[in-house]
């Protein structure tokens, strides 16, 4: 159908609420407050599901109820490496278990389930992989038509071969995957789409996406309790654009849980993103700090007014892991425990890994999801991938290893650690975001506001702020 609209990416992006309002019933504007704050547990509530509510459609939709799995020989071996009386129990949420083969099925099942209700005939999802085929799966159980956009190559046409397994499953469900080359045009043919076709916009970042995984964290307190006889001590997710970490968290609470929430990436640092030469220069398309950290910092950068993910609002602690060492893992999983999954979940075994032997041996880590494995998700085709790029590959201590020039995989198992990440400097860096982002000064509604992004005090907004103000003014 001809759109008579102004089509320009600057005319475009200007309708963008009132785009997503016609593609998801969400009009985001009765949220905000004027200013820094806004109603995320109203806009959370707005997607009219309950908590049971979801866990029903998830049900019906063949969704959740996945395994706990006790990791027991990659358990011992970590206490191998432990001081005496170190070394906490692993437990592993297979989330493979899911009709798409990973936790996104959580994410994409509420939000499909509810197109199909208020009768869209399709859905679409801007994603580089793993939601785009669990929103096809969902699409092609309820009977609706489904597109993925994909960001997917290089200027040279060139694609990792993770990227084009994730393409190559979104069209074995059925779905239209149509393939962008890497920069910001992606949300803008996505919104373009959503105003041509009428289609349901099934975003990561939408409230439909962030509470569908609130019942991963749920579970896993209950499987945990039914298998253990307790609550987890810890639980590490792989942190990217933060509705995992986000979903968990709520689900944690939601459970009376107090664990101690990790969020897990691979360090890409000095890899920007956007830019066409470092595309294929990372041997990891989600899952790292090209992501994490940017999203963590200022998380309403998404194809969504505001987004739903808000991992400093949950996480605890923030770590890094290297290429080498998740790759590492992936090979270990698959010898020790006869498990082969793909690399998303193998980072935050392979923080767990390390972070378990820091703790008690009666303790319990959850590594909370995994996600399925194919052709293109496999360490070698991804390790053959990088040598064709330029990077060296050896043996030897991941600790080395230099984004976008090396992979290195440990000589020995002791070599796989966790890296902190300094949380209060990126709950800083939201701060400063949100002063650049305010046209007044900081009200007390949105210092309230911030204390809960930043999982702070009031106080320590207030400190933060007046100092950041000084700075801007020097």
């Amino acid at each position: 159908m001809h759109n008579p609209k102004d089509t320009s990416c600057a005319a475009v992006m200007a309708r963008k609420n009132e785009i997503l309002l016609a593609a998801s019933g969400i009009d985001f504007a009765k949220f905000e407050s004027g200013s820094i704050a806004f109603d995320y547990e109203g806009m959370l509530r707005s997607t009219g599901y309950t908590f049971d509510e979801v866990r029903r459609v998830q049900a019906l939709c063949g969704v959740g109820n996945t395994p706990l799995l006790e990791l027991r020989n990659i358990s011992a071996l970590a206490r191998k490496l432990a001081p005496v009386g170190m070394g906490a129990r692993i437990f592993i949420k297979d989330e493979a278990a899911n009709p798409s083969g990973s936790f996104k099925d959580r994410r994409a099942a509420t939000a499909v389930y509810h197109a199909k209700r208020a009768g869209f005939s399709g859905v679409l999802a801007a994603t580089s992989g793993n939601y785009g085929a669990a929103v096809a799966s969902q699409a092609a159980r309820q009977g609706l038509k489904c597109i993925v956009v994909q960001e997917c190559y290089d200027s040279r046409r060139m694609g990792q071969p993770e990227i084009l397994e994730k393409a190559r499953k979104c069209e074995a469900y059925g779905a239209e995957v149509l393939q962008c080359t890497v920069g910001p045009e992606l949300f803008y043919i996505a919104l373009r789409l959503l105003e041509d076709t009428g289609y349901f916009s099934a975003s990561l970042y939408s409230p439909f996406g962030v509470t569908g995984v609130e019942t991963l964290g749920y579970e896993l307190v209950q499987q945990c309790m039914e298998l253990a006889g307790r609550m987890p001590d810890a639980v590490v997710c792989t942190h990217a654009g933060g509705g995992n970490i986000t979903g968990t968290g709520r689900g944690l609470l939601r459970a009376n849980c107090n664990a101690q929430l990790i969020g897990a990436s691979v360090n890409l640092s000095g890899l920007h993103m956007a830019s066409d030469g470092a595309f294929n220069r990372k041997s990891f398309t989600t899952g790292h700090t090209g992501f994490g950290i940017p999203f963590a910092t200022w998380p309403d950068r998404s194809d969504v007014p505001r987004s739903g993910a808000r991992s400093l609002r949950y996480m605890d602690r923030y770590v890094t892991v290297n290429q080498g060492e998740v790759f590492y893992m992936t090979e270990l999983l698959a010898s020790l425990e006869g498990l082969e999954r793909g690399p998303a979940g193998n980072t935050s075994l392979a923080a767990a890994f390390h972070i378990a032997q820091s703790m008690p041996e009666d303790a319990i880590l959850v590594v909370q999801e995994t996600e399925y494995t194919g052709a293109g998700k496999h360490p070698l085709p991804q390790l053959s991938f990088a040598r064709q790029n330029g990077i060296g590959l050896r043996l030897g201590d991941p600790a080395e290893e230099v984004p976008g020039e090396s992979i290195i995989l440990p000589e020995h198992p002791s070599l796989v650690r966790a890296r902190d990440v300094d949380i209060v400097k990126m709950r800083t860096s939201l701060l400063r975001n949100a002063l650049q982002y305010a046209k007044q000064e900081p009200t007390e509604v949105d210092i309230a506001f911030l204390a809960e992004d930043t999982k702070t005090s009031a106080e320590w907004v207030r400190e933060t702020l007046r100092a950041l103000t000084v700075e801007r003014n020097k």
